[in-house]
């Protein structure tokens, strides 16, 4: 039987692309989403073998949303599709649980493998990768402490986004005062006094992109 693949990626061409490189291998591709948020309401509905997603989708990151998959306890492996290769989004992925890094360079020739090492319970990492990350591909360190809760997290990316506080309330579905309580929960957690200081932490820890 076919794996049953999810795609997310905010840019609508990526995603026709892959979808057409996936179905000639002979994937099933049973749902596509242009954003984190909705690519975690999907795989939560359809629970696809597989979610292919964008590291840096707005409204909740690639990286937050296989947190997310794997707290709700989904057996959905996650394949993470990005433009980076730093440090500082490789190593929150593996800590997360991803099943493969790939890097959008070379997807073509690496998207269809690591579909295929992954069913074959393996992990696959793009070669780019390879280098400073290398221990931590195979070694799967215990994840370091993030002093956020994962709300916190999607409360952060939203504001660093530039969403004001009713935005936040209203993708969220909480209330403004709850949104807000959010917000200086998280300034104080960080010792951040500022947007622009929350920003730069955002962009630092890989929520966001520069």
């Amino acid at each position: 039987m076919a794996q049953r693949v999810l795609l997310a990626d905010d840019h609508g061409v990526v995603r026709e692309g892959l979808k057409a490189l996936l179905e000639r291998a002979g994937f099933q591709v049973v749902a596509e989403a242009s954003d984190g948020r909705e690519a975690l309401q999907k795989a939560l509905a359809l629970r696809p073998d597989v979610a292919v997603i964008d590291v840096t989708m707005p409204l909740l990151n690639g990286i937050d949303v296989a947190r997310a998959l794997r707290q709700e306890g989904l057996r959905t492996k996650v394949i993470l599709l990005t433009f980076h290769t730093e440090r500082q989004y490789v190593v929150p992925a593996l800590e997360a649980g991803v099943s493969g890094y790939v890097v959008k360079t070379q997807a073509s020739a690496d998207l269809v493998l690591a579909l295929r090492e992954i069913d074959r319970g393996r992990i696959y990492v793009s070669p780019a990768i390879y280098g400073d990350v290398g221990e931590a591909v195979y070694r799967r360190k215990a994840p370091s402490r993030d002093p956020l809760t994962r709300r916190e997290r999607e409360v952060l990316q939203l504001v660093a986004e530039g969403k004001s506080t009713k935005e936040v309330a209203a993708i969220l579905g909480v209330s403004v005062k709850t949104a807000e309580t959010h917000r200086t929960h998280i300034m104080a957690k960080l010792d951040i006094h500022d947007t622009a200081s929350l920003v730069r932490y955002a962009i630092r820890e890989g929520l966001i992109s520069a």
